[in-house]
């Protein structure tokens, strides 16, 4: 295992450890790495999911004809696993309606708005954080709906409730931005790195641990000095230039990365001792603490090779997809591939008339050229796939099993531990479709346990 040496602006030195494995897809973030983020146009109607996160739906508090405000909560979670929904915008609600989502099929607040943005009057910033207590601070976060933003959505506040048994050592934000083409967090932590510190002290505080660190790969030097000098005047607090390598950000790698411990197979970051969140989630966290306002917005790169004039836009939730797209000169020839999020772990889309959710970091675009998918030959039992495996896996055996429908043998071959980062298809050189293969196993291995 490789060991690297990081000096720290405090003349303090630690040992990052590089994951096994990995790749170095090309990064494209160029075409909006060094651009500001930008405030999109007002929607004049959004569509919000009582769905955006992983978990149950939320249930309907409002109804058609109701009159709504910014801020106010419109869907009540239905259960631990969940998240609270809030409206982006202030106007009548004119339908509850059955829509086409990222996640398939969710019931949308369809609401038009007024364009006053009228907030809710319950909308307040909170006391300093220093004299709130844990609980109160998880009791925010949880009544602001506030969900991993890094394409998750994982409800933060079951995040920070881990068991009595397991003891939380250390907080790790994740601002390594490894997957190509977004750059949403790398701006993020230019323009606004004061709240990623304070929602890191907020993580902290809930969970009681003494140290914190914020995770950003060395080809975003900028970031690093950015995100070093807003957290200056606090010790508890590191910033760790991690190395860039694709799947960094993955929170099993990263944990791995800054602290040397090794997540069990099987297990949980909390198995070792670390809470792993976005920096974009730490930062929606001290927006609320600050001014009250929940999460309905965020930061949303929009680029690839169909888009005019690729942009960050800060996007309200629930903005229909195709609204942000014309936000950015539309398309200069048809898309062959529209995916959602980052090209390596994003989700394809067949449509773009579907909302923007909490987890909305990226729209991409892509002509057919670059959207072509290559014909898969025989396995040439290279071992690429498993030595590239950050998960220490063998991609070829779990895939071949998954492919003649041997779930069973799939999943000795520990399967589930894949953490689908796609590094065994990119650097497959019979293009093989190994990741689909294991989702497809995973997917099957699972519903076989529920229903047992």
């Amino acid at each position: 295992m490789i060991v690297y040496c990081i000096i720290y602006s405090r003349g303090e030195t630690m040992g990052i450890f590089s994951f096994k494995g990995g790749i170095h897809p090309p990064h494209a973030k160029k075409f909006t790495e060094h651009k500001a983020v930008e405030l999109a146009v007002e929607p004049s109607t959004v569509a919000i999911p009582l769905r955006q996160h992983i978990g149950a739906p939320c249930d309907a508090l409002v109804q058609k004809g109701d009159y709504v405000k910014v801020g106010q909560k419109i869907g009540e979670p239905a259960s631990f696993v969940s998240a609270a929904v809030h409206s982006s915008v202030s106007g009548t609600v004119k339908e509850l309606k059955v829509m086409d989502t990222l996640g398939g099929k969710d019931l949308c607040v369809v609401i038009e708005s007024d364009g006053q943005n009228v907030v809710d009057e319950s909308i307040k910033p909170h006391p300093p954080l220093e004299t709130l207590e844990p609980k109160q601070i998880l009791d925010i976060i949880k009544s602001a709906g506030i969900v991993g933003m890094g394409g998750a959505g994982f409800p933060t506040h079951v995040k920070l409730s881990p068991p009595k048994e397991k003891t939380i050592d250390f907080v790790i934000l994740n601002g390594a931005e490894c997957e190509p083409f977004l750059t949403a967090d790398h701006r993020l932590m230019l323009e606004a790195p004061e709240k990623v510190v304070l929602g890191l002290k907020a993580l902290m505080k809930v969970l009681g641990v003494p140290k914190g660190y914020i995770g950003i790969e060395d080809n975003k030097p900028d970031a690093i000095e950015s995100v070093k000098k807003a957290a200056s005047a606090s010790p508890e607090i590191e910033i760790a230039s991690l190395k860039t390598k694709y799947p960094q950000g993955a929170e099993k790698q990263l944990i791995l990365a800054v602290t040397g411990r090794e997540v069990p197979s099987g297990g949980l970051p909390m198995d070792a001792g670390a809470v792993v969140n976005n920096v974009a989630t730490a930062a929606a966290i001290a927006e609320v603490l600050t001014t009250g306002m929940p999460l309905i917005d965020r930061i949303c790169t929009v680029t690839g090779s169909c888009i005019k004039e690729p942009k960050n836009l800060r996007i309200k939730v629930g903005t229909m997809l195709t609204e942000i797209v014309e936000q950015c000169g539309g398309f200069n020839e048809t898309p062959g591939k529209i995916v959602l999020g980052g090209p390596m772990m994003g989700i394809a889309t067949s449509t773009l008339s579907i909302p923007s959710t909490k987890t909305t970091s990226g729209i991409l675009t892509f002509n057919e050229a670059d959207s072509k998918t290559p014909e898969a030959l025989a396995c040439m039992k290279c071992g690429k796939c498993v030595t590239t495996c950050p998960a220490y896996l063998e991609p070829v055996y779990i895939s071949a099993y998954a492919l003649i429908d041997q779930f069973d043998m799939a999943e000795k071959y520990s399967a589930l531990d894949c953490i689908e980062c796609g590094s065994c298809s990119f650097i497959c050189p019979s293009k093989r479709p190994l990741l689909q293969s294991i989702r497809l196993a995973k997917r099957e291995i699972l519903a076989r346990r529920r229903k047992a």
